[in-house]
């Protein structure tokens, strides 16, 4: 079962929303690394708040059944808690730009 963990609107250096889960709610942005240089570095970051807090990093998958790409995310912060949170960034259906930020149970 997934759950919906933000929502989030296309911009132009990525995505930006709010993180909405139970002990945390904080604002985001999902943008392209532009430092990436080698293929096992992330194609984003994920930064946190009005000081832009590192929480996480994101990679462009594509869906074995459907050939969709998608973003998988981690994100890993004190406030979120003591193990990393698994996601998936993907398109809501019917609303242009607009991503849905979904929670990846990983056991």
């Amino acid at each position: 079962m997934a759950n919906a963990l933000g929502y989030l609107t296309a911009t132009k250096t990525g995505f930006e929303g709010q993180l909405a889960m139970i002990n945390l709610s904080a604002a985001i942005r999902i943008e392209k690394n532009a430092e990436k240089t080698t293929d096992n570095q992330p194609d984003y970051r994920i930064l946190a708040g009005e000081t832009s807090t590192e929480i996480g990093a994101g990679w462009v998958r594509t869906s074995k059944g459907s050939g969709r790409e998608y973003i998988s995310l981690t994100l890993s912060d004190p406030q979120i808690g003591p193990r990393r949170v698994f996601a998936n960034l993907a398109p809501v259906k019917g609303k242009k730009d607009r991503y849905v930020l979904l929670w990846n149970a990983q056991d």
